[in-house]
């Protein structure tokens, strides 16, 4: 990151701690300088928030929420939070943010010097930035950074083949879901790389997908966003490149000026760039659901598991070991065995549904998927932990291999696809809460 001389700031000691070097970066009421801390010896980053005649409170609250949020954040790919303090003194008064410094150039410096990128660079680009991205938007609430351009992605030891280190930097525009409900949402960001729904006041997950795409596309034409042609809003840069079909047709969808015709999330817009012709499964809009309380999901979670499958292996338990295999006890026992295994697998099973619901399918966009998911690792689970617990309670019982197995696998599947069931129960009932 190249920088620019500050003249007497150079001489000024920060908290008599942080020697300033250079500035990084300067916009109104705001600058970015990079500094020495005396203490550890090491290079780092101060922000530098200025009561001076073009101070802005909005500045300050953007501020504050900079300082908070980089607090909570813990990513390799994202700059660490490591001081932050009032400056008054004669000579300044205002707010210091001090982080890590990232010795690496940005993407906007790359392509002034005239560099190029190939669309495979491009594709390792923008799966790194996804997995970041991924990182921030399954935060509770949701992170989002809102000012997502080339020159804040760093490119470290870029060499052959390999695009190198990806790094996301300068959250001064960062929001969350949570701030933006019920209050005016100040309009942040950058012109040609912010979403339209961006420039109303609003932002969500999908708002920084935009913001991706238009980057990516900036480095392959070497265009601004707002320099290229446009119809309907819809970027038009096809001219401008050689892409592949795929990769082209996945940017489009990237940048869809609608927010219902865009990935609606991080995992969907991954899996299309690994796996192109899966676009076809999200060629309809998909319309973002509304989100359901975690309180109701985990207790119809739990609740409808624990009971269809304590219903259901509670009852065939006893069948079982009377009529069909008959083996050691009574039926009282039997059904008290399978009641008691009905209620572990259930109770067991809610929690897990609940859980990858809550991290992976919150808010809801794509119920297909969530629904065969949230099956298949039912059954699976449900069916081992029963091979497991039969094998171990009829170890003694049976006399031959082949009864044994029959047994085992008899019960095992009967619970494995009773909690299946279960569980297309609760993508269904979450599917309708969430209104889609």
């Amino acid at each position: 990151m190249s920088g620019q001389n500050i003249g007497d700031l150079s001489k000024e000691i920060l908290a008599d701690r942080y020697q300033c070097d250079r500035r990084l970066g300067k916009q109104a009421g705001r600058q970015t300088l990079l500094a020495r801390d005396l203490k550890t010896q090491q290079q780092v980053v101060v922000k530098l928030l200025s009561f001076s005649s073009d101070f802005n409170w909005e500045d300050l609250k953007l501020f504050e929420r900079e300082v908070e949020t980089l607090k909570s954040l813990s990513h390799v790919a994202i700059p660490r939070y490591l001081d932050s303090f009032e400056i008054d003194t004669p000579n300044r008064k205002g707010f210091a943010l001090v982080q890590s410094y990232i010795e690496a150039k940005s993407l906007q410096e790359y392509l002034s010097d005239g560099r190029t990128f190939s669309e495979s660079e491009v594709k390792q680009l923008a799966t790194a930035l996804l997995d970041i991205l991924a990182y921030l938007h399954q935060r509770q609430p949701p992170v989002i950074h809102r000012d997502i351009k080339p020159s804040n992605i760093l490119l470290k030891n870029r060499s052959g083949n390999s695009v190198g280190e990806v790094y996301l930097v300068d959250f001064g525009a960062v929001q969350t879901l949570a701030t933006q409900q019920g209050k005016t949402v100040t309009v942040v960001g950058t012109y040609g790389y912010m979403p339209p729904e961006q420039f109303g006041g609003r932002a969500v997950p999908a708002s920084d997908l935009y913001s991706l795409g238009a980057t990516l596309i900036a480095l392959i034409t070497k265009q601004h966003p707002a320099d290229l042609p446009q119809k309907d809003l819809q970027l038009e840069f096809e001219q401008f490149t050689q892409l592949t079909p795929g990769f082209t047709n996945w940017l489009k969808w990237m940048t869809h000026p609608s927010l219902d015709r865009r990935p609606a999330s991080v995992q969907i817009a991954k899996e299309v760039i690994e796996k192109p012709q899966q676009i076809h499964k999200y060629s309809l809009p998909l319309r973002q659901g509304k989100t359901v309380d975690t309180f109701s999901l985990f207790g119809n979670a739990i609740g409808r598991s624990t009971w269809m499958v304590t219903l259901s292996v509670g009852a065939c338990a006893p069948i079982y070991s009377t009529f069909i295999i008959p083996v050691q006890g009574t039926i009282i026992e039997a059904l008290f065995i399978g009641i008691f295994l009905g209620l572990l697998l259930g109770l067991g099973n809610g929690i897990i549904v609940g859980i990858v619901t809550r991290l992976w399918f919150f808010p809801l966009t794509n119920p297909k998927l969530h629904r065969q998911v949230l099956t298949v690792i039912s059954i699976v689970l449900c069916t081992s932990t029963s091979i497991v617990f039969f094998r171990i309670m009829d170890l003694n019982t049976l006399k031959d291999l082949s009864g044994e197995i029959f047994m085992v696998l008899a019960h095992s599947l009967i619970a494995g696809l009773s909690m299946g069931a279960s569980s297309k129960s609760i993508a269904r009932w979450y599917q309708k809460e969430s209104g889609l």
